[in-house]
């Protein structure tokens, strides 16, 4: 067993799993583009059925209108946070595939395999990269001109780590790193176990 951020390992994994965690408290200050692209360059690596590489990103960066657009999308709870983020993402997956036009059953499956590999960037590139469901869906996929064949998955919200007093009292309470289930209750063998 390993400690490592206080988070306790089961058994010996790289750091970079118990390290990355999705904190609230974002510093306001802008990242670069370069920066940036290099979350969506491990993104791009990702596996994906039939290589078909359902994962797209419409992101916005802090200052420009296309953040405001962004940002009036995201549910007001999460509006209160995300106003120091550095960067907005919209997380896109394409339900059908190109080669046959029939529907992926994977999609979503895929979209999120790119989502962690953009995670995992961020938190070794000393990034906060926090996904949240807290969004209009209806509204990101009417504004932002996304097509019927495509799913809104989520949005993330990317930044530089910020102090625990920038938040609300309520969400300080809640601002720390979370354990996580044991093996026992997410991998069974042979069959299926509540």
């Amino acid at each position: 067993m390993k400690i490592i951020n206080k988070r306790k390992t089961n058994y010996d994994v790289n750091s970079i799993f118990p390290k990355r965690w999705s904190p609230r408290a974002l510093s306001g200050e802008k990242i670069t583009k370069t920066q940036l692209m290099k979350l969506f360059e491990a993104a791009r690596w990702s596996p994906s059925s039939y290589n078909n590489q359902s994962w797209r990103f419409i992101y916005a960066m802090k200052g420009t209108k296309q953040f405001q657009t962004l940002f009036k999308i995201l549910a007001p709870p999460n509006q209160v946070w995300c106003k120091n983020a550095s960067v907005l993402i919209v997380i896109v997956s394409k339900k059908t595939f190109d080669y046959n036009k029939k529907p992926s059953i994977t999609h979503s499956f895929d979209t999120g395999a790119a989502w962690m590999s953009l995670a995992l960037q961020a938190s070794m590139s000393g990034l906060v990269a926090h996904g949240m469901q807290g969004l209009d869906y209806v509204k990101a996929q009417k504004q932002l001109n996304i097509p019927k064949d495509y799913q809104v998955e989520a949005m993330c919200a990317i930044g530089k780590k910020g102090k625990k007093s920038l938040l609300p009292k309520e969400m300080q309470a809640i601002e720390m790193q979370s354990d996580r289930k044991p093996i026992t209750k997410i991998a069974f063998e042979g069959k299926f176990k509540r």
